[in-house]
């Protein structure tokens, strides 16, 4: 399972740290860390409005739209997906960052 996630998201393992990083590499890293934590807050976003839409969905009591009640139950599942693969991406890039200091 561990192995079929990292092919998942992949991350390029190359590069080895030889040099002691100056003022821009650290500048550079530090826009990598915002960016980083920018696109894990899209990823709860975009999980918060599938959730909600999913919810909105399925608590539909009206009988001619119960075919709709499917849709809600797929996005409440990729609503989790998303906060999964957000959160794992996020851990990832973080420590990979860190072993550049």
């Amino acid at each position: 399972m561990k192995k079929q996630l990292k092919n998942i998201v992949k991350f390029t393992n190359d590069y080895t740290n030889e040099d002691r990083i100056i003022l821009r590499d650290h500048l550079a890293m530090e826009r990598t860390k915002l960016a980083n934590e920018r696109t894990l807050l899209s990823y709860l976003r975009s999980s918060l409005y599938l959730l909600l839409g999913g919810v909105g969905l399925v608590s539909i009591k009206d009988t001619i739209f119960e075919d709709v009640k499917v849709i809600g139950y797929v996005a409440v599942v990729f609503s989790i997906i998303f906060l999964a693969v957000g959160i794992i991406r996020y851990i990832q890039l973080k420590r990979h960052l860190r072993t550049f200091k």
